[in-house]
């Protein structure tokens, strides 16, 4: 007896990550449109403002004075978390040198962050649990709104969450776990009031 085809909904409709840089290779996507991957599907991401922006560039010289060749920071870059996941976190500190990752995207990484303002939900909901997923040890959003910084340290790969969360705030210093005698000023990763 014939077996009927299978049809289109037996078929996981996620995106892998290889089917995702395929839509790049094959033109459907280009290199400049403002995307990721989050749990198979593709999301835009909005333009950066001035805060956001400015945020970023603070971090950026706050990780860089802070870490030294420790580890590599990287900023807007790829990250794969998973099958179904490649984010760009804002900025990611991954453990090695440059060359480590000439060929490949980090699939580790000591600390990711988020700058949060209009994506503020989607950091603290869909993002938190892919880096948990992921085993990222600690995780931070610098959320412009409240003007605070928002760590999630402990990942439970299981659960998808972070067992300790704590907030910094202005005047207060933050200690990486990932690297020891490593801490940066909540101020200098804020943009000014």
């Amino acid at each position: 007896m014939a077996q009927p085809a299978p049809s289109e909904s037996s078929q996981d409709p996620r995106y892998t990550i290889e089917r995702y840089l395929a839509l790049f290779e094959d033109g459907a996507l280009d290199h400049d449109d403002r995307v990721e991957l989050l749990e198979g599907v593709v999301v835009s991401m909005p333009p950066s403002n001035p805060p956001h922006a400015a945020a970023i560039s603070r971090i950026m010289r706050a990780l860089f004075e802070a870490i030294g060749r420790r580890a590599v920071l990287r900023v807007q870059s790829s990250f794969v978390a998973g099958p179904y996941s490649m984010p760009e976190p804002d900025l990611a500190v991954v453990p090695g040198h440059e060359p480590d990752y000439d060929k490949a995207h980090p699939k580790t990484a000591l600390l990711l962050v988020e700058v949060a303002h209009w994506s503020l939900p989607q950091d603290r909901l869909t993002k938190r649990a892919i880096y948990a997923a992921a085993g990222v040890p600690e995780y931070w959003i610098v959320n412009l709104r409240d003007g605070w910084v928002e760590i999630l340290r402990a990942p439970d790969r299981k659960t998808r969450l972070y067992a300790e969360t704590s907030i910094a705030r202005r005047g207060e210093h933050i200690s990486l776990v990932g690297l020891s005698q490593v801490s940066v000023a909540v101020d200098d990763l804020l943009p000014g009031r």
